[in-house]
């Protein structure tokens, strides 16, 4: 495993210094409360607050928060929230691919890191079964943010983390 090293770096989720800002979709809240929940309490034990929770309607609204952010600019990462339930149309698959690709999108086209947290299951439980990925969102925007800013000359652990990629 080429970054192996790399897994328990805890330089790599120190988040003291990073803004990282949350969207959180309302639909299915009790799911999303319990993943935003899981986010904020995770960024804490790595040492931020959030910079910003916005919340919107459903999932098919998380890309179009995130780019507001995104051009607002002052935030290292970004992490979107949602939980998408099957149900008997078609819309699910709708709803999956269109948010993924709208919040990839965002990533690419403002260059920073947006983690996605937007879960897809068949139920409910399945749902409550994921809040864990509330937190691993959370170490993945720091982990990203020091990525990036290593790469930009400012993070000496995104540095290191480069120069253990090429040993």
């Amino acid at each position: 495993m080429q970054n192996a090293r790399l897994r328990d770096d805890p330089a790599l989720l120190d988040a003291r210094g990073l803004r990282i800002a949350l969207v959180q979709a309302r639909f299915n809240i009790d799911i999303t409360d319990g993943l935003a929940r899981s986010c904020v309490e995770q960024l804490r034990e790595l040492g931020a607050e959030p910079a910003a929770l916005l919340t919107v309607p459903g999932a098919l609204e998380v890309p179009q928060a995130l780019e507001l952010l995104a051009r607002a600019g002052g935030v290292d990462a970004l992490v979107a929230l949602g939980c998408v339930i099957r149900g008997e149309t078609y819309h699910f698959e709708l709803v999956c691919d269109t948010s993924a690709a709208g919040i990839q999108q965002v990533a690419l086209r403002h260059g920073i890191p947006v983690a996605n947290g937007v879960i897809t299951v068949e139920n409910e439980a399945q749902a409550r079964a994921r809040l864990d990925k509330g937190a691993e969102c959370a170490r993945v925007a720091v982990e990203m943010a020091r990525l990036a800013r290593g790469l930009a000359g400012h993070d000496a652990a995104g540095a290191r983390q480069l120069g253990e990629q090429h040993r």
